[in-house]
């Protein structure tokens, strides 16, 4: 003899608990939850940055590291305020497009330098908004650089001009060379540790600046000791193209990768 056995029935959804309330209640809120492994959106293009500090944490080893970038900042802009007006003088004088636009890149790393302290002080320090925005701001420093530089060098190898010799140049260039790697190495592990490609791509303009400093000083000095006036254009040419890519690097959110 059989009994009939009720019909299974469907389990009941447990009820959706809004964002909002779901924090006050110390729970995950259900919609869109994240996954595991996800990286947390720091400003980031792609993840970047948090593919190079997974675990990027805002504890008072953040803030030290935040305190340390604007430090450095201010201290690059003081060297690049020197830098650029000494080698603008000098390049000038000497008729270099190379040195100019190796000095003009001073200008724009200063400009790196300006929005990065904005970027980790004040309110905007804990701002992801901040971040993406001071990124976006670096990139564009890298591309004014470009248009003068491309345009002078261009006409200076059609034309056949022939800087002069400049000592202070080559004195400038040389301390450039040894000061900025250690500044721009700084910054790419402090951009790493924050999480910050605004941080790390001013580590990487100070970069720059040291590898075209050392290209700077090989057509100044090959211009003063054997006549090579090409190699000072063709410095320059190198600064234009080096700043093009760089800018679209840090435009994309790739300058901490």
């Amino acid at each position: 003899m059989t009994t009939d056995r009720p019909a299974p029935t469907a389990a009941t959804p447990a009820p959706e608990v809004p964002g909002d309330l779901a924090v006050n209640v110390g729970l995950a809120p259900q919609s869109a939850p994240a996954s595991v492994g996800e990286p947390v959106d720091t400003g980031c293009a792609g993840g970047c940055c948090a593919a190079t500090a997974p675990n990027v944490v805002r504890d008072s080893g953040w803030h030290r590291a935040a305190r340390t970038a604007v430090w450095l900042s201010w201290a690059s802009l003081g060297w690049m305020t020197v830098e650029g007006a000494v080698g603008l003088l000098a390049g000038f004088r000497a008729g270099s497009t190379g040195l100019v636009g190796w000095a003009l890149s001073s200008v724009v790393e200063g400009l790196a330098s300006i929005i990065v302290i904005w970027r980790l002080t004040g309110t905007r320090t804990l701002s992801d908004t901040s971040e993406r925005t001071a990124q976006r701001a670096v990139a564009v420093s890298f591309w004014l650089l470009a248009p003068y530089v491309a345009v002078q060098a261009t006409h200076d190898l059609l034309t056949g001009s022939h800087p002069g010799a400049s000592p202070v140049g080559i004195a400038l260039t040389v301390s450039s060379i040894l000061v900025m790697p250690a500044l721009g190495r700084a910054k790419h592990q402090l951009g790493a540790r924050l999480g910050s490609i605004a941080t790390a791509g001013e580590g990487t303009q100070n970069l720059l600046c040291a590898y075209l400093a050392a290209a700077v000083l090989a057509g100044l000095v090959a211009n003063a000791a054997l006549g090579a006036w090409w190699l000072d254009p063709l410095a320059g040419l190198a600064v234009a193209a080096v700043a093009v890519k760089e800018g679209r690097g840090a435009w994309r959110g790739e300058e901490c990768c």
